[in-house]
């Protein structure tokens, strides 16, 4: 780094912490862009706000922080031949085995600002601001600059005296609501702690109908619109693990009870009408599956209620990374889930769901294919022998 260089940083730095101390003296954020405001999680926004004996609510905790104790991939032997890279999700497949689940935890916050709106590709982001301006960071709770031009721009705010978040963001993709926010109602309905919660107002019909089969009423609940400023007297934060058996094993118990026929069907996904990741080898690699009794399945053509069914009837549920895979939710315990992923850019979140669920999980590794598009959206391909040995494994 140059002279020039190093000077640009100092000046950067040094507008930062302007930045922040003029808003923490009282100056309105918006004179500095609600640029740079500080952060904190919802425990230390408690324990700053409760010094010198100011009287809060206590911080209710359901589920304290725990290692779990999981198993290896069924056709893994080794830990160390699992891949360590942690990426975007904090943890890798190497940590799984005894992944350290957060606490379930609810913060009461006293005249909260939240904050929602959309980026340019569409997907929903929320964010919340203390009554004296500093960002609460949580998981997939984060104030973004799309969250300073909403403020900037928004004419008035709507006031609510109380209120209850449990949204995060891109609450409308299949796998985020299913494995994070689905938890969070069903957890809100055994405690008797509905009465506060925001729906969004926009919902796919997935989301709508999985809280109908809660035996909710979507229609029944105050909502918002992305891109509206709430200004909130008393808001109550429940932070969750996404991969934690106490919450998501009461989904299945909830939406898909036990008490059927044993699960017998071998079910592949094919991601073959997918936009991304597709297997590129798929129709090579299918007569292995369909030899060892598998059905071929696009989850896109069933309904939600379909999918539930066919999972509970589900065995052995096998195919490519895919939101898709997502529904091994809803399988029962002692079933296997068989993932063909890339481990250039691995992603431990279906490994570390099917351990929360009680299922068997087996690694396949692919290759990514060339292209333009970034890696994580090309297509794959994986080695026929790779997949036969794995179906061996499952065999056994």
């Amino acid at each position: 780094m140059n002279i020039v260089q190093s000077l640009r940083s100092i000046g950067r730095r040094l507008a930062r912490s302007i930045r922040r101390s003029l808003v923490e003296v009282g100056v309105s954020p918006a004179r500095v862009g609600y640029r740079d405001l500080k952060n904190e999680t919802p425990l230390e926004y408690h324990e700053r706000r409760s010094r010198g004996g100011r009287k809060f609510a206590e911080p209710e905790i359901v589920h304290s922080e725990r290692h779990a104790a999981n198993p290896l991939p069924v056709n893994v032997t080794d830990r160390d031949k699992l891949p360590r890279d942690s990426g975007w999700w904090h943890y890798s497949m190497y940590d799984v085995p005894n992944r350290l689940s957060s606490p379930t935890r609810f913060t009461v916050m006293q005249n909260a600002t939240v904050i929602t709106g959309t980026d340019d590709s569409g997907l929903f982001y929320p964010a919340i601001l203390t009554d004296d301006n500093r960002a609460i960071n949580m998981r997939e709770v984060v104030f973004r600059p799309l969250h300073a031009k909403v403020l900037l721009d928004a004419q008035s705010a709507w006031h609510i005296e109380k209120a209850t978040w449990f949204c995060e963001r891109s609450y409308a993709n299949h796998s985020h609501w299913l494995t994070a926010h689905l938890p969070k109602l069903v957890l809100l309905k055994e405690l008797d702690r509905l009465n506060d919660v925001l729906l969004p107002t926009n919902m796919t019909p997935v989301m709508r109908r999985s809280i109908e089969m809660l035996g909710l009423d979507p229609s029944a609940f105050p909502t918002f619109e992305p891109g509206e400023v709430l200004k909130v007297g008393e808001l109550t934060l429940l932070e969750t693990d996404r991969f934690r058996g106490d919450l998501l094993k009461p989904v299945r118990a909830a939406i898909a009870p036990a008490g059927g026929a044993p699960a017998s069907r071998r079910i592949f996904i094919s991601r073959k009408k997918a936009a991304i990741r597709k297997l590129a080898n798929e129709d090579e690699i299918w007569p292995l599956f369909e030899e060892a009794g598998f059905e071929r399945v696009f989850m896109e053509d069933l309904g939600f209620e379909e999918q539930i069914e066919l999972m509970s009837q589900t065995q052995i549920l096998a195919g490519p990374h895919g939101a898709g895979l997502t529904n091994m939710m809803f399988c029962p315990a002692g079933s296997t889930v068989l993932e063909i992923a890339w481990l250039g850019f691995p992603n431990p979140n279906f490994y570390a769901l099917a351990c929360a669920m009680e299922l068997r999980y087996a690694l396949v590794e692919a290759e990514v294919c060339e292209g333009d598009a970034v890696p994580l959206k090309r297509d794959m391909t994986v080695r026929p022998e790779a997949i036969a040995a794995a179906l061996k494994t499952l065999e056994q």
